[in-house]
């Protein structure tokens, strides 16, 4: 992570004129700690009648005729994501909705396949839409920004992912005999790969137990799956297994993750394929190692030892990982040495934080007044 990123000071801030925003979606974490700036202020998102006011998708705001009907209550548009529920074309009317009005476009790019869908064309399709018509881009990793620059000749601003973890979050992990690994499979959306994670994480564990490790893998699984038959194969996995614990359960509650997650002595990431990982970075919060598949640019977002790369149909590059992250004395739960790199990084996320909204906030303010070069746009 670039830790040289700029910080304005409080009167740069309070002196400039106020950028009001509208963000597709604006009640997610992230959006929230990107646009923390003191200079930016982010429209909430419409909820529709009759509707969970906690759920922002599909983005009612990301819609010609919102736009249109809000075009004095904003300035500029930036979309993360949400975009999957829409036909084709409807982007490119938003988009050509919003510079109508004369607001510039953001986008970030946060994955270049969707974890949410198996079938990612109409997504890509999406893709090609947003970088003809967005007048700047951003995304989290300099391998992502490559690849922007690759397909579509455009050039990425990068800014890295903002923390997830809560500042007012306690963690009091309890410390175990051995070294316990999990997988959390969640739900079973269509970018997890959880029979062929539990499987070779089986196969990893017993082979570190062979070398004489003291060690279990701990599977979670909630009961609401999304495939039944993946869900089945991963129950018969683990019953099969002496190595791995197999725990369903409930959509787990904030606190209740944090808990889960900074019990443990490693964390392996479940994807099949993927571009950046929220998850990944909580975890860099809780100061837990990951052991992250090789797709993707999980490995990009933390290059300091703490995530450690592995083919995911390998487990001898499975049990390498893990044992290479078990070398840092932080990687023990509940010790004095992990304690101390979570406060150490809560530290770091404070002002890595401020610098990212900061980032936004500029990249905003070029826009609005003409000094931002725009590439992407269409005559």
């Amino acid at each position: 992570m670039d830790t040289t990123m700029r910080i304005g000071t409080t009167t740069d801030a309070e002196s400039a004129a106020p950028i009001t925003i509208v963000s597709i979606p604006a009640g997610h974490p992230y959006v929230q700690r990107a646009t923390a700036d003191p200079r930016v202020t982010v429209l909430a998102d419409p909820v529709a009648p009759g509707t969970d006011p906690a759920v922002w998708w599909p983005p009612a705001a990301l819609d010609p005729a919102w736009i249109r009907a809000y075009a004095d209550e904003a300035s500029l548009l930036h979309i993360h994501f949400g975009t999957e529920s829409f036909p084709p074309g409807h982007l490119t009317a938003c988009l050509d909705a919003a510079h109508a009005v004369g607001w510039p476009v953001v986008f970030t790019l946060h994955d270049l396949e969707h974890p949410q869908l198996g079938d990612s064309s109409a997504y890509l399709a999406q893709l090609d839409e947003l970088m003809v018509g967005a007048d700047a881009v951003t995304t989290l990793t300099v391998g992502a920004a490559r690849t922007v620059r690759e397909r579509w000749g455009r050039h990425a601003t990068v800014i890295p992912h903002t923390s997830v973890l809560p500042r007012s979050a306690a963690i009091e992990p309890a410390l175990g005999s051995g070294r316990v690994v999990g997988v959390h499979l969640k739900d079973l959306r269509p970018g997890v790969d959880g029979p062929g994670t539990v499987r070779v994480m089986g196969a990893a564990l017993r082979a570190l137990r062979d070398a004489g490790h003291d060690v279990r893998g701990e599977v979670r699984l909630h009961h609401r799956v999304r495939d039944a038959d993946a869900a089945a194969e991963v129950r018969e996995l683990c019953a099969a297994s002496d190595a791995l614990d197999l725990v369903e359960h409930e959509r787990l509650a904030d606190d209740e993750l944090f808990a889960a997650l900074a019990r443990l002595d490693a964390c392996v990431l479940p994807y099949r394929h993927g571009t950046h990982s929220g998850w990944l970075e909580l975890c860099w919060d809780l100061g837990v190692p990951v052991a992250a598949p090789r797709v993707g640019f999980f490995a990009e977002q933390h290059d300091d030892g703490t995530v450690a790369s592995f083919s995911r149909t390998d487990p001898d590059e499975l049990a390498t990982a893990l044992g290479t992250l078990w070398s840092a004395p932080a990687s023990r739960p509940a010790s004095p040495a992990r304690d101390a790199l979570v406060e150490q990084r809560r530290g770091t996320r404070s002002v890595m934080d401020a610098a990212i909204a900061e980032r936004h906030a500029e990249l905003y303010q070029r826009l609005l007044d003409g000094t931002h070069p725009l590439e992407g746009r269409t005559a």
